[in-house]
């Protein structure tokens, strides 16, 4: 019998339902970069606080350099969970989120790695057609230190319609 972890990520993406989600999996999301530019762009367009949007500035404050915006390591986390956790098939959204931490800076240059595990997945009891899947996800540098980390919610639909498969 497969673990949680090698069942889930057995099944490609656009196959993905409900019920393939169960407590225990652990998904490898993979890697993204962190480049210098993007953030630039992304703090002057929306934390334009000076360590995320001025070089110089960031030099002489309390970083003693440019970082990230924590809401563009959530973007960037957010382009991996799309690609490579959240199914393409039977996604209807989230929400919410819970318990979002940034316990370490994000800089250029750095490269992110993603995993998510499962949590809690329930069945709705209203809408019996759909599922809640419950997990966490945690954000490494390279250094593998803990850059972010936070709760989601998903609702899926399930492969058989909210009817128990023959």
């Amino acid at each position: 019998m497969m673990s949680p972890a090698a069942s889930l990520s057995a099944i490609p993406i656009e196959h993905r339902y409900f019920e393939d989600y169960v407590v225990g999996a652990l998904v490898d999301c993979g890697t993204i970069d962190v480049e210098e530019a993007e953030v630039l762009a992304f703090g002057r367009r929306f934390d334009p606080q000076p360590f995320h949007s001025d070089p110089d500035a960031a030099a002489k404050g309390p970083f003693g350099g440019l970082i990230a915006s924590g809401w563009h390591t959530a973007s960037l986390m957010m382009r991996l969970f799309v690609q490579r956790y959240i199914s393409s098939v039977a996604s209807l959204g989230s929400p919410g989120a819970s318990e979002l931490a940034w316990p370490r800076p994000v800089q250029p240059g750095d490269v992110l790695r993603v995993v998510i595990s499962v949590i809690e997945a329930r069945r709705s009891r209203s809408k019996p057609d759909r599922g809640l899947v419950r997990s966490c996800i945690e954000v490494f540098n390279q250094r593998n230190e803990l850059v972010m980390r936070m709760n989601v919610i998903n609702m899926l639909s399930c492969r058989d319609g909210g009817f128990p498969l023959p």
